[in-house]
């Protein structure tokens, strides 16, 4: 069966199941502009798997806009991509909402970036202690 499954995979890239808040913008059947709170029950590089309220053509283009702390906009973090393009390819309806399955319009990849440092660690850091959590919580 292991192997009917890996012949059977199309999936590119491998899903992370991870249950991530986010907001849906995308138009109605009339055209009116919306926003969604949503779940974004998994991830890949390529897509999601979502579940929303609301229906959604197959086909319907959105966009999918990943809430952060306020503290990402004020420290000097990498800037990553908090506002993804994606399009509905699948749409499975229950209860009381829909898993919307959508496909990025460019893959999530880490850029590569030079980096004049070896890979090898720097004489100093082998000399900095390990923090453990049993250090941290034994009594004194």
């Amino acid at each position: 069966m292991t192997q009917q499954r890996a012949v059977t995979e199309r999936r590119d890239w491998c899903r992370l199941p991870l249950a991530i808040p986010i907001f849906v913008r995308s138009r109605d059947e009339k055209g009116k502009d919306f926003l969604e709170f949503a779940t974004a029950l998994n991830i890949s590089a390529s897509g999601a798997l979502v579940a929303v309220r609301r229906s959604l053509p197959v086909a319907a283009r959105l966009l999918l806009e990943i809430p952060s702390a306020p503290l990402a906009a004020t420290a000097k973090l990498p800037k990553a991509s908090r506002t993804l393009r994606a399009k509905c390819v699948r749409v499975t309806h229950a209860e009381g909402y829909h898993l919307i399955a959508l496909k990025f319009s460019k893959p999530l990849l880490l850029a590569q970036t030079k980096s004049t440092h070896s890979t090898q660690r720097k004489d100093g850091s082998a000399r900095v202690k390990r923090f453990s959590l049993e250090q941290a919580f034994s009594p004194a």
